[in-house]
């Protein structure tokens, strides 16, 4: 009798509700908001976005910033050079002349089909810009008189700093014929400040024909020297790492017939980025713990086009 009536009470009582695993569907009688059952965890995934990096192509990847780097220093020495009287007017001029058909012929060569009219809105643009840049040379060369020599290094230096910062380095601030991406803001910011740089160098030298072989000489190079190497990079990666090696080369001769100490600290920077950073990279990837699961965003697997 006792055991019919428990159960019978038992019977009446109600069923305890079962938590369901829903998004919109506003609080469940008896959990609470933040409530999870035992199978929140089983969906847990560790490390699933996390690179597996070889250290050989590390390695080479870094390779362009040494390019870019190398390019740098030879603009610096160039100016050295320039200010010191060691290079006249006629070879900075002979130097512009070499390096605008050289970067035009490697571009024919490297590029894919460029288009003649594309090619003659190249050069209607340059003799344009050529044009200008030699009416503005007087201007150019009296800008900044009221300043001071150490003003103007110190300006100069933070500059080409700031431009070393911001480069984009897998790019081209230039866009290249058939790219389909713009330049960012930032390499924008970082073409700005190496042009800058390049109007106060100019401003300390001796004639309006020292002015404008030298401002045309930084914008050759600052414009289209990233836009030759990408498309020597995207035509021949074997191609991108001799003419790499070979820029290295050749900008620690002339660094080492400077200065030997400026010799030393360029060296130290190449070994650093080429050598000392991917290894580094290498090792913090072994630390890098990163978990997935139900609580993270939903992310849409298709593109909306409307």
């Amino acid at each position: 009798m006792i055991q019919m009536e428990a159960s019978i009470s038992g019977s009446s009582s109600p069923t305890h509700p079962k938590w369901r695993k829903v998004v919109y569907g506003g609080m469940q009688p008896g959990f609470g908001d933040n409530h999870t059952d035992e199978s929140f965890l089983e969906e847990m995934i560790m490390n699933a976005n996390v690179v597996k990096r070889d250290l050989l192509k590390v390695v080479l990847d870094a390779v362009s910033i040494s390019q870019y780097l190398c390019i740098v220093s030879l603009v610096v020495l160039v100016w050295t050079y320039t200010l010191t009287n060691t290079l006249t007017e006629k070879y900075l001029l002979l130097l512009n002349v070499s390096l605008l058909g050289s970067g035009f012929f490697i571009l024919l060569l490297t590029a894919d089909m460029i288009p003649f009219n594309l090619l003659l809105n190249y050069l209607l643009k340059n003799t344009f810009f050529i044009t200008a840049l030699y009416m503005l040379s007087p201007i150019y060369h009296t800008l900044t008189r009221s300043i001071s020599s150490n003003s103007i290094w110190a300006l100069t230096a933070s500059l080409l700093i700031l431009h070393l910062f911001l480069h984009n380095y897998s790019g081209s601030t230039v866009k290249a014929p058939g790219a389909l991406d713009n330049p960012t803001l930032t390499s924008n910011i970082s073409l700005n400040a190496s042009i800058v740089a390049s109007l106060l160098i100019s401003s300390r030298l001796p004639s309006r024909l020292h002015v404008f072989a030298i401002v045309l000489f930084s914008l050759q190079v600052f414009l289209f020297a990233p836009l030759v190497t990408c498309c020597v990079k995207k035509r021949s990666f074997k191609l991108h790492i001799c003419f790499s090696l070979q820029l290295l080369v050749l900008t620690l001769i002339f660094t080492y017939q400077l200065h030997k100490l400026l010799f030393i600290l360029l060296l130290g920077i190449f070994v650093f980025v080429n050598l000392v950073c991917p290894y580094w990279l290498i090792r913090i990837q072994e630390f890098k713990f990163e978990i997935n699961g139900p609580w993270d965003e939903a992310k849409l697997c298709f593109n909306i086009t409307e």
